[in-house]
């Protein structure tokens, strides 16, 4: 009975040698993927800090951005105002360049006061070319409406 305790015990030791060897091994592979697991997350905490850094960048970026856009948006409704403006001046020039054009060729009645009130415009003197030929009427009209258009532009 001895030798059989014996041998059961053999065994068992052999086992247990066998599973130390095993987990020793294993130990060691876990301290080397622990050392890379350090290393990883060594990696991972400094593009994180990477990350946070060029997000503040990126946000600072923005709000420069947003300020640039917001002065220019102002400005671009000025302008727009500027061009209502003058285009709506270029109209009422043009409807009073159409008006005299008319009348020195002789194909429109002279305007009555309130249309002349209506075109907005000063009321006009004497026409120095009154007595000058047709074709320089038409010629100073043309330049006068051209004139009139590159201000409204």
């Amino acid at each position: 009975m001895q030798l059989a305790f014996d041998l059961v015990l053999m065994v068992l030791l052999g086992a247990t040698l066998f599973q130390s060897v095993r987990l020793e091994r294993a130990l060691g592979v876990l301290k080397r993927d622990r050392a890379a697991l350090e290393e990883l997350v060594s990696g991972f905490n400094t593009s994180t800090r990477q990350a946070e850094q060029g997000i503040e960048r990126l946000r600072t970026a923005a709000d420069g951005a947003g300020r640039q856009i917001a002065r220019q948006i102002d400005t671009a409704a000025a302008l727009k105002d500027d061009l209502s403006f003058l285009s709506e001046r270029g109209g009422r020039l043009a409807d009073r360049l159409d008006t005299l054009v008319r009348e020195a060729r002789g194909l429109a009645p002279a305007p009555t006061p309130a249309r002349q009130f209506a075109l907005a415009g000063p009321e006009p003197g004497p026409d120095p070319d009154a007595d000058a030929p047709p074709s320089r009427l038409r010629s100073q009209a043309e330049r006068d409406l051209f004139k009139a258009l590159r201000l409204a532009r």
